[in-house]
């Protein structure tokens, strides 16, 4: 969720909380596209808010709007290199652009980041692993 904003007068800004719980809404009810819509204003106005810019590189992975959930992921690791959710949906999201070759070291870093074991993780991992490897 992001921070409360406030104006110049001190009062809070609700209008970006708002959004993004409209956003949510939109994500969690299959419309990854309109959540997308919304939240790209919060981040340009929250830049370093990673809750934000994750899903809002959800909302673009859901929409198949992959070249933006790309630049969203990198950016969020670039502020948190050991962010293994940010590596295992980039990891995903380089298999869906049809990058397996790149996909494989985010997808390893995932798996190996992640304190416990995965099954969503680890079934990534074998599937590129297989299609790199032939």
């Amino acid at each position: 969720m992001p921070p409360a904003r406030y104006d110049r007068t001190g009062r809070r800004n609700m209008d970006l909380l708002q959004e993004y719980r409209r956003a949510e809404l939109f994500f969690e009810a299959g419309d990854p596209a309109y959540a997308a819509k919304l939240l790209e204003p919060i981040v340009a106005a929250e830049p370093g808010n990673t809750g934000v810019r994750q899903l809002l590189a959800r909302a673009y992975f859901g929409a198949a709007q992959l070249n933006r959930a790309e630049d969203q992921l990198r950016a969020m690791l670039v502020s948190d290199p050991t962010d293994h959710y940010a590596h295992h949906v980039l990891g995903r999201t380089l298999e869906r652009l049809g990058r397996p070759a790149e996909a494989l070291g985010h997808l390893r870093l995932a798996v190996a980041m992640r304190a416990e074991e995965n099954a969503e993780y680890s079934a990534a991992l074998r599937r590129v692993e297989n299609r790199v490897n032939g």
